[in-house]
């Protein structure tokens, strides 16, 4: 019965989790939702965790009445309260009173914009056809071993780019201060941060759900579906992501005394 699920979602949402997580992203799906007559649109907000062992895990969704600092430390407060000590990265697509929040709840955390994110965006400024080429011009960008060289790389994106698309290095230059952290850590995190297909197949398999739909009556009948559908999803999350053994040995130095022994 619905009530069923309902419980079972109200007890999912609030389960015991892991005491250190190394990633943590923070992704919206957008939703049409019924508010008072009104059909109005609504985010949901997923985190999906990389644990110690590499799996991926959803540690909870949350449906924002308005975003700012406040709703996240309410966010980030109740991971605590679920067992959460401490995060390592937290990749986010620029959410306004994130970085104040996760300031407050957890000090140690680098907050660093999704690289993940930041691509998808600016794939969506070009046609179909022009997509991969761009994708692998941003990879310069990204993957470039240095932030000088990044910077360089940027400059050259700007060359060939921007007398057609210049609102995407407009975005990457916009939100630089907050993409540098990245190439401060070893090809193996970093690789591990940019594993797209964990977020961009979650992502992908919730918009399928939705898509289709009409508005939906009212929160609980958006997280009644979204359960059901994680628990479908996450069936398949049967593997560590790709080289892991690798990146959690970086992580091990680069977070030395704060990787829990493992037993």
């Amino acid at each position: 019965s619905t009530d069923a699920v309902i419980d079972d979602v109200k007890s999912w949402q609030n389960r015991p989790l892991d005491e250190v997580y190394p990633i943590v992203y923070l992704d919206a799906i957008r939703v049409k939702g019924r508010q008072g007559g009104h059909i109005i649109n609504k985010a949901v907000y997923l985190a999906l965790a990389v644990t110690m062992e590499g799996q991926k895990e959803v540690l909870g969704m949350w449906i924002a009445e308005n975003e700012g600092a406040k709703f996240w430390l309410s966010i980030l407060n109740g991971l605590q309260n679920r067992g959460v000590k401490d995060i390592f990265i937290a990749c986010v697509d620029g959410l306004k009173g994130f970085p104040e929040a996760i300031e407050a709840a957890y000090p140690n955390t680098q907050v660093q914009t999704c690289i993940v994110h930041m691509v998808r965006h600016s794939l969506n400024f070009v046609a179909w056809k022009e997509r991969k080429q761009m994708a692998a011009d941003l990879k310069e960008i990204y993957a470039a071993p240095t932030e000088e060289q990044a910077r360089r790389n940027l400059e050259q994106f700007e060359t060939k780019w921007d007398a057609t698309h210049p609102m995407v290095s407009q975005s990457w230059r916009r939100n630089w201060e907050r993409i540098i952290p990245f190439f401060n850590y070893p090809p193996d995190i970093r690789k591990a941060i940019y594993t797209t297909n964990a977020i961009e197949s979650l992502n992908h398999s919730l918009r399928k759900v939705t898509k289709n739909r009409g508005a939906f009556p009212d929160d609980e009948a958006i997280f009644k579906l979204f359960y059901m559908a994680l628990r479908n999803i996450s069936k398949k999350w049967t593997m560590p992501i790709r080289d892991w053994k690798a990146a959690l040995n970086q992580f091990c130095i680069f977070f030395e005394g704060r990787v829990p022994m493992q037993n």
